[in-house]
């Protein structure tokens, strides 16, 4: 076997949405790419806004010798400076270049998190449904990640997290707007969440850090607030990329905020940045770096996935499908109408629309639904919705 038996055994866990991108590319041969509706991949066809798209130009067209150089691994200064100065308001706490690192993006940032305060055998505790990647990032780094359940309405069940803390908790992962439901997370539930983690650290005599994987930050609707977990907790580690809110995902550009009064903050920044270079990274991409410097308080056009999300809710709920409104990001989350969602998914399939099953959110029973694509293909992906529904109430019934 060309892979270890541990590889191959997360290989086939994870490949759910792989499967549907493979089963996608077979449809389109088969019936033609506009005939099949592929609501699977979180990758947004959205362009990147103009002032990003001149600031790469500017970026690459600067004479200045060196700019595409080795730089700190940590990354310019001058783009770190510039990232605090317009993340330190909503974190209510003065940031500086010294507590940022530019990382390629927030799936190199929680590696680099992870890899930096995880010992073996330690524990990470994330929230269902979840990113199914997170699992593996901590077994990367001898951690292993532990579920604790949502309400149903997917808001924090901090119920559940308390008793899922043990002396082994290292971390707790929260992620708002959510992958894969388009849940936030309220002020209210961040606070107590915070309030909980400080009562967890003091019984124990050492932090529990929470990290906050927030690429969807920007992307709330109807006036929803996003708040920064730094806002809340001290021992918090927030990290983002510029994949949705800048629509730059294949640019692979973020950043790790540590907040200034986190345990031992100078030693777990050192810490980052020797494992950004020991985990390959080495620094995030020299021009790109210089190109997002200027343009930290810009993102898409919201409005567009705000109008896209209400039409796809009107006609999921005009259907009959139970399903949660998100609040932010670009997906739906609705509840399978047969009990294994692993078949619905291929009910939808056989009508060319395809989805991946909750189970590779760690939620069986639901499925994910993404809007990022052109109207054609949302609009035209409702008939094959309604038709397996439809399906689905008659195999349901027998």
């Amino acid at each position: 076997m060309a892979v270890s038996r541990k590889i191959g055994e997360f290989m086939e866990n994870a490949s759910w949405i792989r499967r549907m991108f493979e089963e996608g590319i077979r449809l389109k041969k088969e019936f033609g790419e506009d005939n099949v509706f592929d609501l699977s991949l979180g990758n947004p066809v959205m362009e990147p806004p103009k002032a990003v798209k001149d600031a790469l130009i500017s970026a690459a067209c600067d004479p200045a010798p060196g700019r595409h150089r080795y730089m700190q691994n940590a990354g310019f200064p001058d783009v770190r400076e510039a990232i605090a100065s317009a993340l330190s308001p909503e974190c209510k706490v003065k940031l500086g270049a010294n507590d940022v690192i530019m990382v390629c993006g927030a799936a190199a940032g929680l590696n680099v998190a992870l890899k930096a305060i995880l010992d073996p055998g330690d524990e990470v505790i994330v929230f269902a449904p979840y990113f199914v990647e997170y699992f593996f990032y901590a077994d990367n780094h001898g951690g292993q990640a532990v579920a604790v359940p949502t309400h149903e309405d997917f808001t924090l069940d901090l119920d559940a997290l308390r008793a899922a803390i043990t002396d082994k908790t290292k971390a707790v992962i929260v992620n708002s707007p959510n992958n894969p439901t388009g849940a936030v997370y309220s002020r209210r539930s961040l606070e107590e969440l915070a309030a909980l983690l400080k009562e967890k650290s003091a019984e124990r005599g050492r932090a529990i850090y929470l990290i906050s994987d927030d690429p969807y930050k920007k992307i709330a609707f109807d006036g929803t607030e996003t708040p920064n977990v730094c806002e809340f907790y001290d021992h918090g580690i927030y990290v983002t990329s510029h994949s949705k809110d800048l629509a730059l995902p294949g640019e692979r550009i973020g950043f790790v905020a540590v907040h200034p009064r986190c345990e031992d903050a100078r030693n777990l920044m050192a810490g980052m940045v020797f494992c950004n270079r020991v985990l390959g990274f080495v620094n995030a991409p020299a021009l790109i770096q210089r190109a997002i410097r200027d343009v930290q308080n810009i993102a898409v056009d919201v409005e567009d996935y705000r109008r896209k999300r209400d039409f796809l809710y009107r006609e999921l709920t005009r259907i009959g499908y139970e399903t949660v409104k998100p609040q932010g990001a670009f997906y739906f989350f609705p509840k399978s109408p047969l009990a294994d969602e692993v078949e619905f998914t291929r009910i939808l399939a056989s009508k060319k629309v395809l989805a991946v099953p909750g189970r590779g959110f760690g939620k069986p029973g639901y499925f994910r639904l993404s809007y990022c694509f052109p109207d054609k293909v949302v609009e035209g992906a409702v008939p094959g919705l309604e038709a397996a529904f439809r399906e689905a109430r008659t195999l349901h019934d027998r």
